[in-house]
């Protein structure tokens, strides 16, 4: 299917069923799923193409959570799971999908056991790796939709990026503190009439360290049901051809007010389409301002450890707060959080800012970790504008203990 297919109501799209309907449901399925076959313009033959749909969810964590869940319970046929990370105690605060025994297990293990309790009749494909370049085409191939819930900037551009060179339809969710966003993404290769996609609504990735993550600015966890419902609800609708799409629409959500607004979003006609992925293993961080670069404020895990082993070693700062460090120590690492040296950053160090650099050595590299890199690479910077040879861990605190 494409968007020809689809009919626009009202400046809204009224998108044709994207999955064609499965030959037939076994009645233990016709009994679990009664109440969507009495439903107007679902009914068995909606129902039949759940059955036959292959999603993709990319992340198994706050936002794949009650998408999984719910998309498991809905009759979905196939659902694939991508996701490289393990179960932490700060994860079960609003990822839903997982539980106090499943600490330490793999994420996508962990997703494939909560659905199988949900649905027996659902197939769960596990993915766990870190989308990249070399596996991103790979993996979504094959898939009819894909539903992205990932947590950073250069796995969304990716994800984007690959859909719209394989036509692929991407809903989409991000969260925020108590704020969340949800829209309907559809590339489309050269030549073919296409909708807007992640690039043309945020053709410019935000500066490292700008936009907060979940450790640093947190997230109210049920914030994780409301807007992962709305992304399942679109999944449904996309799949069986129901409703009105969110296709040229940003839906967000306030969770303080209760309050969804909507803003109009569109193609950019001057944005040449997608046909083929940024090269090299590290290139979306680095267009997302996080790789490492030469001689740069950024450094990798591995060759972190070395310096640390070096004689005379480089010094660890630890810049989280003392929550952070408390939950995960960094052992031999200085606690200084990153409030300290950033205060008054925008006109000049105040003198906080100040008394914490000037405690930082400047006869070795001084080695910064956070939760995942923001932070740190912020640090980083005022830190080396003061003349510390400072560098940011590229994937913070989890990288680095590996």
């Amino acid at each position: 299917m494409t968007l020809r297919d689809g009919v626009a109501d009202g400046g809204r799209y009224r998108l044709a069923p994207l999955v064609a309907p499965a030959p037939a449901l076994t009645d233990a399925e016709l009994d679990r799923y009664a109440r969507h076959l009495a439903l107007p313009g679902l009914g068995l033959e909606g129902q039949r193409r759940l059955a036959a749909a292959r999603v993709l969810v990319v992340g198994a964590g706050g936002l794949g959570s009650p998408v999984l869940l719910y998309l498991a319970a809905a009759g979905v046929g196939t659902l694939g799971v991508v996701d490289d990370d393990a179960v932490d105690v700060t994860n079960l605060q609003r990822q839903v999908l997982h539980g106090q025994s499943d600490l330490g297990r793999a994420k996508v293990a962990s997703a494939r056991d909560a659905v199988a309790e949900v649905n027996p009749h659902v197939e769960v494909v596990e993915h766990r790796v870190r989308l990249d370049p070399d596996n991103v085409l790979e993996v979504l191939d094959g898939y009819d939709l894909v539903v992205d819930g990932a947590d950073n900037f250069p796995t969304r551009y990716l994800v984007s990026d690959a859909a719209e060179i394989l036509g692929l339809p991407v809903v989409w969710g991000s969260i925020d503190r108590f704020d969340g966003q949800v829209s309907l993404f559809w590339g489309a290769p050269a030549g073919e009439e296409r909708g807007p996609t992640y690039r043309d609504v945020f053709p410019v990735p935000p500066p490292p360290g700008t936009v907060p993550d979940c450790a640093t600015g947190g997230v109210l966890g049920v914030l994780c049901g409301a807007v992962g419902s709305a992304m399942a609800t679109e999944a449904v609708k996309l799949v069986a051809g129901l409703g009105t799409s969110l296709l040229g629409r940003l839906a967000v959500y306030d969770a303080l007010a209760l309050d969804w607004r909507e803003l109009t979003v569109r193609p950019d006609p001057t944005r040449e389409p997608v046909t083929a992925l940024l090269a090299g293993d590290d290139a979306y961080a680095a267009f997302c301002g996080l790789a490492p670069l030469p001689g740069g404020p950024q450094i990798s895990a591995a060759d972190a450890r070395e310096l640390l082993t070096a004689d005379p070693p480089a010094v660890l700062v630890d810049v989280r707060e003392e929550w952070e460090a408390s939950v995960r120590p960094v052992d031999g690492a200085r606690l200084v959080p990153s409030g300290r040296f950033l205060g008054g950053a925008g006109a000049g160090p105040d003198d906080t800012a100040r008394e914490a650099l000037g405690a930082l050595p400047t006869d070795r590299p001084v080695l910064l970790v956070c939760a995942a890199g923001p932070r740190s690479t912020a640090v980083a910077q005022v830190a080396r504008a003061e003349g510390v040879d400072a560098r940011s861990v590229v994937g913070g605190v989890p990288a680095l203990l590996g």
